[in-house]
Formats: C-alpha cells, structure tokens, sequence
C-alpha cells in the first residue's frame, strides 16, 4: 500500500518541485519599451499635419530654451510626455561676456572652440549660480516629465571621428578648488608649470577630482529638481565611449566616471551618432548592450538607458533602411526607451517618417 501511494504520489511530487525550480530560478521581468521619443521641437512634424500619437510618439525631447505654453498644451492634448534639454555646460556666448568662467588649458591659455563646441570652467561660481537659476525658473514655468542634462562635460568635443581633447582646466577657481578639497599643495610658478607639476606628480588624484566635479553638478541639479517636481526624470545625454576607447578619454578628459553618475542619474542617454562618428550602423547595438552589461541594467528597475540615435543627415547620409538600425539598435538588451536626433531630419523624409511610424507601432503592440 505505501508504494502504491508513493506511485500515485510522485508525479504532483515532481510537479511540485518544479514549480519550486522555476520559481526561483525565474527570468527578469520581460523588458517594457517605455519611450518612444523624438528629439527636437516637434513643429516640423505638426506643420505637416501629424498627431503624434498616430505616429506611436509617446514623448518629446526639447530644447529648453523652446517650450512654450502653446507646445507644452498640444503635448499633453497628444498624450505625450515633455522632457527638457537643459544645456548644463556649454559655456557658449556666456565666456564672452564672462571671461572668468573661460577654461584654461595646461599652457595657461584660454582654450579655443572645440569644433562647433564651447565648454566652460564647471567651478566657476558666478557660472554656476546662473545654470541653477535658469533651471529653476524653467521648472517653475513649466510641469515637465523630466529633464536631460547635456554637454555635461569639461571642455572637449567627442562628437567626432578625430575627437578634440585639450586638458582642462587649470584656471585659479580650479587650481584652488583641486587642492583645497584633496589637500594637496601646488608649488608656486606659472599656470602652465602648476599643470605640468598636476599632470606629472598628481595625475590619478586630478582625474577623480575632475570626475567628482561633474557628479556633483548632476547632484545639484537633482536636487533642484526633487525640490521643485519630485516626480520627474532625471536624464543625461553623454558620450557613448567605452572605458578604453581613445586611451579612456570619456573618464581621463571629459570627467564621466559611471560608477558615480548611476548614483543620481535615472535615464542615461548615450549619444550613439553613427554617421557623425565614423561608425557602422550596427555599432549602435554593440555600444548599447556593451553599456547595459557595463551599468548592469535591470529589467523594471532604475537607472534606464533610453539612447538617441542619428536620423540627421548632418553629416554624411543617413538612409531610411540605416535609421531602422540604429532605432532598432538603440533598443538592443535591456534600453528600455530610444529617441532619434532630430525631428526635423525625419519630418522632412517620408521614408525616415514611416520607419519610424513602423518601428514604433511595432513596439506598441507589444504585450
């Protein structure tokens, strides 16, 4: 009798204990693509007598210095979400009218234009207290669902095949600020003797410093930002390197350590433009699941990783057939999100408008 029982028994016996296997052994949550976004006012595509919501748009990606009330009611009229640009640290035409905040290099010289690209010194006082300002009064004005920090970075230009990477920036307010908070003592000489000595003698120590500079404008910023709406986003546009590509660059020059920015940022953005960088469209799908191991992204969970990819034809030729790579691409493993540069370049080609409609669609019908 006992082993009949244990005949009758054993199968709910295994039926049960693989319930229990699966159970805890279960996958991730199925990826959801939150967001599918253009980048740019979204006029161009309106003028032509679209809704964006039969396009399968669910958000838009805007210049600040752009929104208005009018675009701000259509948006919300279409369902969509409205997320800010904000310009952190492009110092254009503000260095001209401000020479304190100009970055020096290690020459002791005031840097050039990188390409189109003007950086700033990211410690000047009255610098930053006029990006805060700005920022507050455009979170007061407007109910944004977020805000992408761009050209947070120190003066460079990575958007390029050949990038532009000066060292920066050795002016007083940076020189004071490095040794006061690492309590190293420069010795007395020229600007360009104190950066020779730095790069010399204290380079790893100058590489954190200048990283832990860029966190804490992205800390600032999110702390504005909880103040004013404690429900948006905060997202950063970024260069979408590697950590050794041109000999670790991203970190060495630009200051983006990730292991400090995952800390505050909840959307990265990697800026993964192809064309204007020399690469292949499918580079996009390399460089975003390369990222997404590299920040180990979970399914559900924050930071998110929503790339932008190019559609502009500026430069080079982006086809049609090229931009449903690289959209396609930017959704690669665990993005959850994907927005293209710009609206413009995709409203002024049907066949780039219905790659898009296309795509987006797809991932609408999703479950």
């Amino acid at each position: 009798m006992p082993c009949a029982m244990n005949h009758r028994l054993l199968p709910l016996l295994l039926l049960i204990i693989t319930g229990i296997t699966l159970f805890s052994c279960s996958p991730e949550p199925t990826k959801a693509v939150e967001i599918r976004g253009i980048y740019g006012n979204p006029k161009p595509l309106w003028e032509k007598g679209y809704n964006l919501k039969d396009l399968s748009v669910n958000a838009i990606f805007v210049h600040s210095g752009s929104i208005n009330a009018e675009m701000m009611e259509r948006a919300r009229v279409e369902g969509l979400k409205v997320f800010a640009e904000f310009a952190t640290l492009n110092g254009k035409n503000y260095v001209k009218e401000h020479p304190e905040a100009w970055a020096v290099n290690e020459k002791g010289e005031k840097v050039e234009a990188a390409s189109w690209f003007m950086g700033v010194c990211p410690t000047e006082p009255g610098f930053r207290q006029y990006r805060f300002d700005q920022l507050r009064k455009l979170l007061t004005e407007y109910d944004l669902d977020g805000v992408w920090m761009d050209y947070v970075h120190w003066h460079a230009q990575f958007e390029e095949p050949e990038p532009i990477l000066p060292e920066t920036c050795f002016c007083d307010h940076c020189l004071s600020a490095f040794s006061k908070e690492t309590g190293i003592n420069i010795p007395d000489g020229a600007t360009s003797e104190k950066a020779q000595w730095i790069l010399s003698n204290k380079d790893d120590s100058w590489r954190k410093w200048r990283s832990k500079v860029i966190s804490d404008w992205v800390h600032e910023i999110k702390s504005i930002l909880k103040e004013l709406r404690p429900q948006a986003l905060l997202g950063l546009y970024h260069c979408p390197w590697t950590d050794r590509e041109f000999g670790s660059a991203r970190y060495r020059i630009l200051g983006l350590d990730y292991d400090l920015l995952r800390k505050t940022v909840d959307v990265f953005s990697p800026m993964v433009y192809h064309e204007r960088m020399g690469r292949l469209p499918e580079w996009v799908a390399e460089n975003i699941e390369w990222f997404c191991d590299r920040l180990d992204i979970k399914n559900g969970s924050f930071p998110k990783v929503w790339p932008i990819v190019q559609a502009s034809d500026k430069p080079g030729i982006v086809t049609p057939e090229e931009f449903e790579t690289v959209l396609r691409g930017g959704l690669t493993t665990k993005a959850s999100g994907v927005m293209m540069f710009t609206t413009w370049a995709v409203a002024e080609n049907e066949g780039k408008t219905e790659v898009m409609k296309k795509v987006y669609s797809e991932l609408m019908s999703r479950p």
